[in-house]
């Protein structure tokens, strides 16, 4: 799909049907025909357009004459039947003469931000270094954000451990703890890009714009640092869990080895007292069989003594 916006008449923002200077072109998992359309038209690197559009895809910033590629990971979440997921996208944005393009397989929260107006001091597509940087900057914020979820989501399955550990909370813990993988991983990538744009020319023109991939590469850090922690905490928690299930399990057997030795004690008087041979004690007495219960119950007693006496119970 192929989204195009401008701002470029009267500094009004809108969305327009053909491509023009000063226009933003977004698209979005895009058909062959469409990547060639936008590809001819601008005159793009193929190898440009076509990067984001390999989930694996290593982030980078790549300039060829006077077209500058910057790939970058973006945090995508997606509802998994009764959980959710938080993972990692690439994004390109390509800034050519004219034009800023960006190319994206899912849609994404940071760019509807854009073309629902929902960005604090405004933007211009016309200015495109700004416009890159504002992207850069709301998305260091979307991963602040979906950090913060992921550590709610994980004190509420705590407390549901808390109560009754099952596997499906555990299991939704691996899930958070691999999304924190996720995001760790992305956000220093995207660091090693913001510094290398801070040292390249794509933005030494403009004093207002580096101060702004400043406050880029802050943000990204403190995601980072908010990321480390996170993924420490829930590490030591999952740990903590599985020391907890793995005694409940020893106290559990060391129950059921008690209550298999006390009741093995009544089992060997009856099979001793029921066997079919002659000289047994008590065969001859009225009461034996009253003899044989009293001491049955006895030694089951003193066993009983015993093992509470060693902790067992």
């Amino acid at each position: 799909m192929i989204r195009i916006f401008s701002s470029a008449e009267n500094n009004v923002f809108k969305e327009i049907d053909r491509i023009e200077p000063g226009a933003w072109v977004h698209l979005l998992d895009p058909t062959e025909e469409e990547l060639v359309f936008v590809r001819d038209t601008l005159h793009i690197e193929d190898e440009f357009i076509r990067a984001a559009l390999d989930e694996e895809e290593t982030v980078r910033i790549d300039a060829e004459e006077d077209q500058t590629l910057v790939l970058v990971d973006i945090p995508i979440v997606s509802a998994e039947r009764s959980s959710f997921m938080y993972t990692t996208l690439p994004m390109g944005i390509i800034i050519t003469a004219d034009n800023i393009i960006t190319v994206c397989l899912e849609e994404t929260s940071i760019l509807e931000d854009f073309w629902n107006k929902n960005v604090r001091g405004g933007f211009d597509t016309c200015k495109k270094t700004r416009f890159l940087l504002q992207i850069l900057y709301k998305n260091a914020g979307k991963y602040l954000q979906y950090l913060r979820q992921i550590d709610k989501a994980s004190t509420q399955v705590e407390n549901a451990l808390h109560k009754s550990m099952k596997n499906s909370e555990l299991i939704q813990m691996l899930k958070l703890e691999k999304s924190l993988v996720y995001f760790s991983t992305s956000l220093k990538s995207n660091e090693v890009v913001l510094e290398k744009m801070l040292k390249s020319k794509v933005i030494q023109n403009y004093p207002d714009d580096l101060d702004l991939l400043e406050d880029v590469i802050i943000e990204n850090k403190q995601a980072i640092e908010m990321g480390t922690i996170y993924r420490d905490i829930l590490s030591g928690t999952m740990d903590a869990f599985a020391s907890v299930i793995s005694n409940n399990l020893n106290i559990v057997m060391k129950v059921l080895t008690s209550l298999t030795i006390i009741l093995a004690i009544p089992t060997v008087f009856a099979s001793l007292w029921g066997m079919n041979v002659g000289g047994i004690p008590f065969a001859d007495n009225p009461i034996g069989f009253m003899w044989v219960t009293v001491i049955a119950l006895g030694s089951t007693g003193i066993a009983v003594w015993f093992l509470w006496k060693k902790k067992m119970f």
